[in-house]
C-alpha cells in the first residue's frame, strides 16, 4: 500500500528526526525530495505546487527554525500538511435515523469495483446495525445481477433485481417500495457503468438519482489509475453532485496519486478504501492515520482496532489471567498465531506497524508462521497441554508429521518456554505490554526472523510524534 512513497517519506523522517539543527538549506533540500516524490507518484501538480509552497513558508518561520526539537517540529508541519491533502478529518456517510430510509447512490466506470464495493459497504453497514438491501440496478454488464446476488447471499443482505428489465430508473423505484414493506432502511443502488464517460450513460445515472433522492452519491474509483481517477471524479461531480468517492483497490495502489489528488482538485471526502479481495477488506479512511503509514510511522490505531475485531473479549481476558497463573500452553500459542492470520495479510500488518511501514512483505520470509502452526498442530492434545512430556521420540514424530526438522521443533519450543518466561514477568507489569508483542512476534517468525533491535532501527530516531 503506497510503497514507493512511503520509502521515499520514510527516509526523510528518519533523516529529520534525529536533526537538533534544521536550517534554510535543510528545508529546501528537504522539500525538493518530497516535491520529486509526490510527481513521482502521480500527484496532480497544482496539488504539489501548493503542498511545497505551504510547506516552505511555514517551516522557514522560528516554528521550526528556533524550536526546540526543530527535526520533530519540522515533521510535524509534513505530516498536518499531508493529512490536510487527505481530507484533514474522517467523514462519515449522512445516513438518516434507523427508522427513517437512507439511499447510497454507487456510480463509477465499468471494472472499478463497483459491485463488490457494494456488497463491502452492505457488510459494514449491517454490523453497525442497520438493515441494508442491495438493489440490482447494473443492466448493462453482463452476469451483473448475478454477481450482486451471489455477494448479498454471502453475507446475508436481501437483493432486490428484476433480470428481465431493461429500465434502471423503474428497478430502482421498485427497490425503494420492497424496503420500505420489508423494514430495511438503507438501500444502496449499484448502477451501471461503461469502459469510458458517455452520454447515455449519464442520463441514466441523472435520471435514476432523481427518483431515489440518494442522501449519498458516492463515486467508486480505482485508486492504481492516479490522477485519471480524479479527472473521472471531475466528470462525475459536474453531472450528478458528487458527496464522496469509494477507493478501491488501495491495498494495490504504490504510488497514491488518486488519494493524495482526490480531496484537494474535486473537494470530495474519500469514504471508504477497499484495502483486499475479502468482504471485510473495506475500511472507513482516516486521512491522519494514512499520513501516519506515508511516513512510515504505522498505524496503531487501526491495528489495534483489527486485533480488536478478530480477538474476543472473553478469551483475552482468559488469556490474561492464564499469563497470571504461568499457565500458557502450546494449545494457547497455535490459537495466537491463528488470530495473527484473520488480522489480515502480513503486508496489511506491515502497513500499521511504526517504522514498517513501505516494506514488502514478499520479500520476507513468511514461512516461520505456517511452519510453527504445522509444528504444534502435528501434536497430540497432551502435548499442546504440558510441553514437558514431549521427549526425543516425541520431537521425531512431531517434525515428521509436520514437515519439519527435529531443530525446527526444538526451537519452536525452546522459543514457546522463553515467551511463557516473559509473560510471567509481564504479568506483573502492565507498562511492558510491548516486550510481550516482541516475544510473540519474534517466536512466530512472522517479521521473517527479524528482532525487535532491527525494528527499532526502523524507527524515526528519538520520535516522540
Amino acid at each position: 500500500m503506497l510503497e514507493k512513497i512511503t520509502g521515499t517519506f520514510s527516509s526523510i523522517v528518519k533523516t529529520l528526526s534525529g536533526k537538533s539543527k534544521i536550517t534554510e538549506k535543510n528545508i529546501e533540500e528537504t522539500v525538493e525530495q518530497i516535491k520529486m516524490a509526490l510527481l513521482e507518484a502521480d500527484v496532480n501538480l497544482r496539488v504539489v505546487r501548493r503542498f511545497v509552497n505551504s510547506t516552505i513558508e511555514e517551516s522557514k518561520g522560528e516554528k521550526v527554525l528556533k524550536a526546540v526539537d526543530p527535526g520533530q517540529q519540522f515533521v510535524k508541519i509534513i505530516h498536518d500538511k499531508i493529512v490536510s491533502m487527505l481530507g484533514d478529518k474522517k467523514t462519515d456517510l449522512a445516513l438518516k435515523g434507523p427508522d427513517t430510509q437512507s439511499v447510497i447512490l454507487l456510480l463509477g466506470l465499468q471494472g472499478a469495483g463497483k459491485t463488490t464495493a457494494a456488497h463491502k459497504l452492505a457488510a459494514r453497514l449491517k454490523k453497525e446495525g442497520r438493515r441494508p438491501l442491495l438493489v440490482a440496478c447494473d443492466l448493462v454488464r453482463p452476469a451483473a445481477i448475478e454477481q450482486l446476488s451471489v455477494l448479498g447471499q454471502k453475507i446475508d443482505v436481501p437483493v432486490y433485481k428484476e433480470p428481465d428489465s431493461k429500465n434502471a430508473v423503474k428497478v430502482a423505484k421498485a427497490g425503494l417500495d420492497y424496503a420500505k414493506k420489508n423494514g430495511l432502511d438503507v438501500v444502496i443502488v449499484d448502477t451501471a457503468g461503461r469502459l469510458q464517460i458517455d452520454e447515455e450513460m449519464m442520463a441514466e445515472l441523472v435520471d435514476v438519482k432523481k427518483a431515489v433522492n440518494p442522501v449519498e452519491t458516492i463515486l467508486v474509483a480505482d485508486s492504481m489509475t492516479g490522477q485519471n481517477a480524479v479527472d473521472i471524479a471531475k466528470s462525475f461531480d459536474e453531472q450528478l453532485g458528487l458527496t464522496g468517492v469509494i477507493l478501491t483497490k488501495f491495498d494495490s495502489d504504490a504510488r497514491g496519486g488518486a488519494a493524495l489528488s482526490l480531496k484537494t482538485i474535486t473537494g470530495k471526502p474519500i469514504l471508504y478504501i477497499g484495502t483486499g479481495e475479502k468482504t471485510e477488506d473495506f475500511e472507513p479512511f482516516y486521512p491522519d492515520r494514512i499520513a501516519s503509514r506515508i511516513l512510515g510511522m504505522g498505524d496503531v490505531v487501526s491495528l489495534v482496532e483489527k486485533a480488536q475485531e478478530t480477538v474476543n473479549q472473553e478469551e483475552a481476558l482468559k488469556m490474561q489471567k492464564k499469563m497470571a497463573r504461568n499457565e500458557f500452553t502450546l494449545q494457547d500459542m497455535l490459537e495466537q498465531l491463528q488470530s495473527v492470520k484473520k488480522m489480515g495479510s502480513m503486508q496489511q500488518i506491515l502497513d500499521m506497524m511504526p517504522g514498517m511501514s513501505g516494506m514488502d512483505a514478499s520479500q520476507m520470509d513468511t514461512s516461520g508462521l505456517k511452519r510453527q502452526e504445522a509444528i504444534i498442530q502435528s501434536m497430540t492434545y497432551k502435548e499442546r497441554m504440558n510441553h514437558l512430556i514431549i521427549g526425543p521420540s516425541r520431537r521425531k514424530r512431531i517434525a515428521k508429521g509436520s514437515g519439519t526438522s527435529v531443530q525446527e521443533v526444538n526451537k519452536l519450543i525452546k522459543q514457546f518456554e522463553k515467551t511463557k518466561l516473559t509473560m510471567k514477568k509481564l504479568s506483573r507489569n502492565r507498562g511492558a505490554q510491548a516486550k510481550m508483542m516482541q516475544q510473540m512476534m519474534g517466536g512466530a517468525g512472522g517479521m521473517g526472523g527479524m528482532d525487535m533491535s532491527q525494528l527499532a532501527s526502523r524507527m524515526p530516531k528519538g520520535f516522540k510524534f
